[in-house]
């Protein structure tokens, strides 16, 4: 059963792209009922109504979100008897506007740091309203996915694994990976659908942090 409030709530910032400024937010430890509600009445809809206007568009299907068919309340369900995964969510203005899950028993593949622990990121997305890759309206909020990548560095810290992080990667956030959160791209992973595998070191952790916020 999924939980009723996260384990712990801290305060951050995204930029509010139509305000142009920074406004207060929060970083929840943990998905809950909440974030899923939020989810399937406000998530899906939108969503919906964005693949309309791309089939309308005649844009090819290739193009579209490569997560619309993720199913977060199974995702959840699937985890939650599993000390090793955690989850993560962000919420402004009474909405939920990012989730992740992670895993905390992979091991790292990158030179210098095979074989060490790290923090293996599953699943990450932003709401609709919050993506530039979907037709609609400019994004909403900027700074979802840094501030969830964040977590996941962070968490990696915590748990002893010096702020090592690893993932596979939908192609459409590629560049997301490389060029913002500045991890290595250890190329096409033939063994999981052939997404591109990423790794965070702890010098990349520690200039991906001092960057800031608002990407």
């Amino acid at each position: 059963m999924t939980a009723t409030q996260p384990s712990e709530i801290r305060a951050i910032e995204l930029y509010d792209n139509a305000g142009k400024d920074f406004v207060e937010a929060q970083r929840w430890h943990g998905v809950v009922d909440k974030n899923l509600a939020d989810w399937e009445a406000e998530w899906m809809p939108e969503l919906q109504r964005r693949l309309k206007l791309l089939n309308q568009q005649n844009v090819e299907r290739r193009f579209w979100p490569q997560s619309r068919h993720w199913d977060w309340r199974a995702k959840l369900k699937d985890i939650e008897k599993r000390l090793a995964n955690q989850s993560f969510a962000l919420v402004c203005n009474g909405m939920t506007q990012a989730m992740m899950t992670v895993d905390t028993t992979k091991r790292a593949r990158l030179e210098g740091q095979q074989t060490q622990h790290l923090v293996y990121v599953d699943y990450l997305e932003a709401a609709p309203w919050n993506r530039g890759d979907i037709a609609g309206d400019p994004p909403r909020y900027r700074g979802c996915g840094t501030e969830l990548i964040l977590a996941a560095v962070e968490l990696s810290i915590t748990e002893g694994f010096k702020g090592r992080v690893g993932l596979h990667s939908l192609p459409q956030a590629n560049r997301f990976y490389a060029n913002r959160c500045g991890m290595t791209d250890l190329g096409q992973d033939k063994t999981y659908e052939n997404l591109r595998y990423f790794e965070i070191t702890l010098e990349q952790a520690q200039v991906f942090i001092g960057k800031g916020k608002g990407a």
